[in-house]
C-alpha cells in the first residue's frame, strides 16, 4: 500500500513553506496566486488530499452546517436546499443534510445526531424544534436558524416570507375579482407558515365584511389534498366555492387536476385557484398558477448571513426574525379583477 502523502512533502515539491501549504487549504486565508499555483501543481503531482476532519479537530471548527428538512415532496424544498448548499460553499462551509419527520421525538433524535457530528451551525427548513434541544444547542454554542418557519424561542433566528402580507394580498385579490364563495384548503395545522397565511387571509375577508365560505385540510400531501378538494367541490353546483386559496403550489397542482379531470370544472371560469410559493412548475401552461412568490434567493442569502454572523461573531450577533415580502404572480388560474393591481400593490 502506498504511504499517505503529507503536507510536508507537498511543501518540499512546491518549494514553499509548510505554513504556506496550510494557508492554501484554509478557507479565507491569504496566499499569493504564485504560491497557490505551486501548491496546487505539487498536490496534483503527488496525489495529495487534505484531511478535512483532522484540520477541523485541530482548529476546533468543522466548517460543516447541518441542514434539516422534514420532506422533499414539495419542489420548493429541493430548490431551497440546493441554493442553501451553494451559498454555504461560497463562504467556505459544507452542508450535511438530515431528514426528520414532523414528530417532536424524531426531530430531537435527529438534532442530537447532528450535534454529534460537531457541526458549526444548523439550518432547519420548515422543521420545529423543542425548547430542550434549543437549550442544548445554546449550551454547546451551536447557532440555529429557522428557514421558512418561526417559533417563539429566545435566541433563535428565523427567516420567512411575509406570510401574513401574502395571505392578506390573496384575500384582497379574490374579493376584488367578485368571488362570493371563497374557500381555503389548508396545509399541516402545526406549520407556522400555514397559521400565519390563513390568519391574515381570514382577517382580510373579515375587514371586507366577508367570511370564509368553506375550509378543508390537505396536510401538504397529495392524498390529503385530493380528499379535501372532493370534500369542498363534489357538491351541488350552487354550493361549490367559486374561488379557493390553497396553502402552497404543490397542493394547488393537485387541486387543479381534481377540479378539471375528476369533477369536470373549468379553471378559472368555474373556480379561481390561488396558491403560495411560485415554484418553477407554477409557470407551466398546464397550470399557469396565480401564486404569491417566495423570494427564495433573498431568503437563502438572509439565512446564510444570519447563521454565519452568529458563528463568526457570536459576541455581537443579534438573532432576528426576518420577513421578506413577495409579489403576487398573476397567471391564468384565477380571474384578474378590472384595474388590478391597485396602486402600491406588490404584484407581477
Amino acid at each position: 500500500m502506498n504511504e499517505k502523502v503529507t503536507i510536508l512533502q507537498v511543501a518540499e515539491r512546491a518549494g514553499v513553506s509548510q505554513s504556506a501549504v496550510s494557508r492554501f487549504y484554509t478557507p479565507g486565508a491569504s496566499v499569493s496566486k504564485k504560491t497557490a499555483a505551486k501548491v496546487q501543481a505539487a498536490a496534483e503531482e503527488l496525489g495529495y488530499r487534505p484531511n478535512v476532519l483532522a484540520r477541523a479537530m485541530a482548529s476546533g471548527r468543522s466548517r460543516i452546517i447541518g441542514l434539516v428538512v422534514a420532506y422533499l415532496g414539495n419542489p420548493f424544498y429541493p430548490e431551497a436546499l440546493e441554493k442553501l448548499s451553494n451559498a454555504l460553499q461560497k463562504r467556505g462551509y459544507h452542508a450535511l443534510v438530515f431528514m426528520a419527520s414532523q414528530t417532536a421525538g424524531n426531530i430531537d433524535n435527529v438534532m442530537q445526531e447532528i450535534l454529534d457530528h460537531q457541526v458549526d451551525g444548523i439550518i432547519m427548513a420548515s422543521v420545529a424544534m423543542s425548547s430542550d434541544i434549543s437549550t442544548r444547542c445554546k449550551q454547546l454554542g451551536v447557532p440555529v436558524v429557522l428557514f421558512n418557519r418561526t417559533q417563539d424561542i429566545e435566541g433563535i433566528a428565523a427567516v420567512t416570507s411575509d406570510n401574513r402580507a401574502g395571505g392578506r394580498q390573496i384575500a384582497e385579490f379574490l374579493i376584488a375579482g367578485g368571488h362570493q364563495r371563497i374557500a381555503h384548503i389548508a396545509g399541516w395545522e402545526g406549520a407556522s407558515t400555514q397559521r400565519d397565511r390563513e390568519a391574515a387571509f381570514r382577517q382580510a375577508l373579515s375587514d371586507a365584511g366577508r367570511e370564509l365560505y368553506s375550509r378543508a385540510c390537505g396536510q401538504f400531501t397529495i392524498e390529503g389534498t385530493i380528499a379535501a378538494t372532493r370534500d369542498l367541490f363534489d357538491v351541488p353546483a350552487d354550493q361549490r366555492p367559486d374561488a379557493v386559496f390553497v396553502a402552497n403550489d404543490f397542493m394547488a397542482f393537485t387541486v387543479i387536476d381534481v377540479l378539471r379531470f375528476d369533477l369536470g370544472l373549468r379553471v378559472p371560469e368555474d373556480v379561481s385557484v390561488v396558491a403560495y410559493d411560485d415554484v418553477p412548475q407554477a409557470s407551466l401552461r398546464s397550470y399557469a398558477l396565480t401564486t404569491v412568490r417566495q423570494r427564495t434567493n433573498v431568503m437563502v442569502a438572509e439565512t446564510v448571513e444570519a447563521l454565519l454572523e452568529q458563528i463568526e461573531s457570536p459576541e455581537t450577533a443579534d438573532p432576528r426574525h426576518i420577513q421578506i415580502k413577495g409579489p403576487l404572480i398573476l397567471r391564468g388560474s384565477a380571474r384578474v379583477p378590472a384595474g388590478w393591481p391597485p396602486e402600491g400593490q406588490d404584484t407581477c
